[in-house]
């Protein structure tokens, strides 16, 4: 690519965060009901409930566990709501990535965000992780996908829909664009939040394959305060994010122990690419903070161009680093999500 090419990349990349945030905070006007089918009355509380799904594997059978928020329980013939899946990454389990509480700090559960929108909000514990087994295998992204597989049938019995809208981040955006392309009749709309491609010319990559005998001869690794507390700084830009954050994850996830399963950090130093952007047909948006140190631009743009699909886009959202949801500026992925997901159909030509 030239110096010429690069430069017209990056004002595509720029165009289309003006153009994606701007859709959202034009959607954030407008009522829940306009933005999900079957959205529920302003006044219903949020309401949670947990599932189990197995998985048959090498080791024996695998309990995976799911948690579910929506406004309000279900109820006999009420009008189907849109089913949003969200898939955690390398170093914590699901309710610590999208339903934290920050005690005097605002909101920073994704699940409860996006139950208020109307969607029915589900997420799930990787094999190893939170809830869910602890087993020899060190859950890398194959893993991951036969996990979702068994989760999705969870999803269709409870609410009837066999499809849902999948958001992963970081390496739970590599294991939401492996189901995809394992399953594209199960996947509706696409988001990759803090998504590596190929990984080239990436400084946390580069400074995670320094232990990559390690993780080879081990399938766990510690996950200590101090580590989850580096996910915030490790980028530069640890003022994009409240010190209160970091605390509160350390504090809730470590009650799950402090080792984790190494076969995503495998995956991402040893085994990139695991996506092939031509496999993923359903409409795809990649969200990059712009300080993320786990993929540069431009192994995103790679990645872009290579979509079939018309219905894409790339958003960089400001003074972000590796963790969007977790961010001062949260709202903005908020918003260009919520914008994202309830888009119409496209009418073909």
């Amino acid at each position: 690519m030239t110096d010429r090419d690069h430069s017209t990349a990056r004002r595509d990349v720029i165009k289309a965060a003006g153009a994606g945030l701007a859709t959202g905070l034009a959607a954030g006007l407008l009522p829940a009901a306009a933005q999900a089918e079957g959205a529920p009355a302003p006044g219903d509380a949020i309401w949670g409930h947990e599932y189990w799904a197995k998985k048959e594997t090498a080791h024996g059978t695998v309990s995976l566990n799911l948690w579910r928020k929506r406004r309000g329980a279900p109820k006999p013939g009420e009008p189907a709501r849109p089913v949003l899946f969200m898939v955690h990454g390398s170093s914590n389990a699901s309710r610590t990535s999208y339903d934290l509480t920050v005690p005097g700090k605002g909101e920073y559960s994704l699940m409860n965000v996006f139950a208020g929108y109307g969607f029915d909000v589900w997420t799930m514990d990787h094999e190893g992780y939170g809830k869910s087994s602890r087993t020899s295998g060190n859950s890398d992204i194959a893993s991951g996908v036969e996990d979702l597989k068994a989760a999705i049938e969870v999803v269709t019995r409870e609410t009837g829909h066999a499809k849902a809208h999948f958001f992963g981040t970081s390496s739970g955006a590599i294991r939401a664009g492996a189901f995809a392309m394992a399953r594209p009749d199960r996947v509706d709309r696409l988001v990759l939040s803090a998504f590596t491609y190929k990984g080239k010319g990436s400084p946390t990559l580069g400074e995670r394959a320094k232990k990559l005998d390690y993780y080879r001869t081990h399938n766990t690794r510690l996950r200590d305060a101090t580590m989850i507390k580096s996910i915030f700084t490790r980028d530069g830009l640890a003022s994009a994010y409240d010190p209160a954050v970091a605390d509160a994850m350390a504090a809730e996830e470590l009650k799950y122990g402090e080792q984790v399963p190494t076969g995503t950090y495998l995956d991402m130093t040893a085994n990139l690419p695991l996506v092939d952007p031509l496999k993923v047909t359903c409409p795809v948006m990649l969200v990059r903070g712009d300080h993320d140190g786990i993929a540069t631009t431009d192994d995103l743009l790679d990645f872009y161009r290579q979509l079939p699909t018309g219905d894409r886009q790339f958003i960089i959202l400001p003074n972000t680093a590796h963790s969007p949801i977790f961010s001062k500026t949260r709202q903005l992925l908020w918003q260009t999500t919520r914008s994202f997901l309830t888009l119409p159909e496209a009418v073909a030509s």
